[in-house]
């Protein structure tokens, strides 16, 4: 019944998804946005509590809630652990309201025709199941594409669907993410051929499997309105990708049916030094302003 549940706040809910979902990679430049440098800690475990913290003082605020959070991605380090005194998935859901999904992807590859597949990923069926387990209802996986390569384009994207068919076989739902780098110069020929792909590999999905898709905030507004209207697509949102808050929230009003799925967006300006009535009463306007792009 919650997986009909789910499925339902993710298809028509208004909001928008919360990423918390930094990697080993960025967890450091995460922590130190937070205010908490590198002299701090001493190894990986001290870093990945550290970081674990602010999840969870994210995930208890009083304003993370499905009123307007309506999902949340997270790492597999934190589905692993609890929040509030419960498994962190359970937790979002049960008392928070809030959809789980969980990171997937293994990391990038080396760059190749403009573009960074996924590495491989051998222990993917095992992760899968262990998120059945919890009550996550679907993954993300990232790939980046870096220049208007058809070809690397293409790649990303047969991989991408290649591996979410994998994932729908375990009743999960994919979110495929092929990110556009935000500042190459042909962004939006980029666009414009990884639109194609995408329509490319829905038309060829079976009858009942749904994706969704998490892709860089268009030059063209309104550039992925087919994707949304496509009846394979559950949801697209929209990454930040590098843009600060009011400027990933000003461009996003312009894509309609888009809503968000922000990281360094939505934890712009909060702190570890922040009384805990400061950090909610943060985390609260950063949750109004995104959600209020996400439903204009």
């Amino acid at each position: 019944m919650s997986n009909a549940k789910m499925r339902e706040q993710m298809k028509s809910g208004k909001g928008f998804i919360a990423a918390l979902d930094q990697s080993g990679g960025s967890t450091p430049k995460a922590l130190r946005l937070y205010g908490i440098e590198e002299d701090q800690y001493s190894s990986d475990a001290e870093m990945f509590d550290l970081i674990h913290a602010m999840r969870s003082r994210i995930a208890q605020a009083p304003a993370f809630t499905g009123e307007k959070v309506i999902g949340a991605i997270l790492f597999e380090m934190t589905m692993d652990r609890e929040i509030g005194g419960k498994p962190a998935a359970k937790f979002l859901w049960e008392e928070r309201g809030v959809v789980p999904f969980l990171k997937v992807d293994k990391g990038l590859a080396d760059e190749a025709d403009g573009c960074q597949l996924m590495k491989p990923m051998p222990d993917l069926d095992a992760l899968l199941d262990r998120a059945v387990e919890n009550g996550v209802f679907g993954t993300k996986m990232r790939s980046v594409i870096s220049a208007a390569n058809h070809d690397g384009i293409k790649a990303i994207v047969e991989q991408q669907f290649e591996v979410g068919k994998q994932i729908l076989a375990k009743g999960l739902v994919p979110i495929i993410e092929p990110e556009v780098t935000i500042t190459i110069d042909d962004k939006a020929e980029a666009e414009d051929i990884l639109a194609n792909e995408i329509v490319h590999q829905l038309d060829r999905l079976a009858e009942g499997q749904e994706v969704m898709l998490k892709l860089s905030l268009p030059t063209m507004s309104n550039l992925y309105a087919p994707l949304i209207a496509h009846p394979r697509v559950l949801r697209v949102v929209a990454l930040s990708g590098g843009y600060a808050r009011d400027e990933a929230n000003a461009l996003l009003a312009k894509n309609e049916g888009m809503i968000a799925s922000f990281s360094r967006a939505l934890t712009e300006g909060l702190s570890a030094q922040q009384s805990d009535e400061a950090f909610n009463r943060a985390i609260a306007t950063a949750i109004d302003d995104i959600y209020t792009a996400s439903i204009t």
